[in-house]
């Protein structure tokens, strides 16, 4: 997983989430309250539910997967890959015993840093029609 994990607030402007995945270089962000996930805003959020449309500024709140789906710090990765796989999505927010956000893992991560059959195998589910 990535950490320490850069978080921000559900007030937080989309013109700042945006600019911040673009001066770090990430494609998604945890939406939290207390360190708790609520959501989670990726820059495809931000294109599809906002720019699209072109409205003035607002709270990421407004346009941010509020499901957010997210795994245990002392899972394994393949466990973590099948939530990936079942939820046909491509990041984790991972969290603490205590349910704070303290990371996240990608699908890169796993295929450059753990198991590059378990990434490709792990694509080839989510991106599967259901």
């Amino acid at each position: 997983m990535r950490k320490p994990v850069t978080l921000i607030s559900p007030d937080t402007s989309v013109r700042a989430a945006a600019a911040l995945m673009r001066e770090l270089q990430i494609g998604a962000l945890p939406v939290c309250k207390n360190l708790y996930p609520i959501g989670i805003v990726t820059d495809r959020d931000i294109v599809t539910r906002w720019a699209c449309r072109m409205v003035s500024d607002c709270a990421i709140a407004q346009i941010m997967t509020r499901n957010v789906i997210t795994c245990n710090l002392d899972q394994t990765i393949e466990c973590a890959a099948h939530v990936m796989s079942d939820a046909q999505i491509r990041r984790l927010v991972v969290v603490d015993n205590m349910g704070r956000a303290v990371g996240i893992l990608t699908l890169g991560d796993i295929a450059n840093d753990a198991n590059e059959v378990l990434a490709g195998q792990t694509l080839g589910e989510i991106v599967e029609l259901r």
